[in-house]
């Protein structure tokens, strides 16, 4: 019998593989993404003390009733959550892709970050 492969679970075995070589700490935090089909999620994590530092996604208030493609909301949040970082007092990340290509949703989040200020 053949299964169909569950592509959420091989994401989780790649995002395992790179979470074995990166790490956040309170100088230098982890900018994680998780994509589902409808939103994005992207959180700055200090993995030494397992604090969330910023987050941001596209079910907020303030993003929730904005309008464009979700390459565009993406670079949304990106802003959003770089401008969060900053007024903490955050300038340099570690990127974590989550287990997803560098591509798309996850390039116009990362840019936009970029753009905003954070360094990785």
């Amino acid at each position: 019998m053949i299964s169909k492969i569950d592509k959420n679970q091989v994401r989780l075995k790649r995002h395992a593989r790179v979470r074995n070589k990166l790490s956040g700490t309170a100088e230098k935090p982890r900018l994680n993404i998780y994509r589902s089909n409808k939103h994005i999620y992207a959180q700055v994590i200090d993995d030494v003390n397992g604090k969330t530092l910023a987050q941001a996604s596209t079910q907020e208030k303030d993003l929730a009733n904005e309008t464009g493609s979700k390459v565009e909301l993406s670079a949304k949040v990106g802003e959003t959550v770089a401008k969060r970082a900053s007024d903490k007092g955050i300038k340099t990340i570690v990127f974590d892709r989550g287990g997803y290509l560098y591509h798309g949703r996850v390039k116009a989040l990362a840019d936009a970050a970029r753009e905003n200020g954070l360094e990785f």
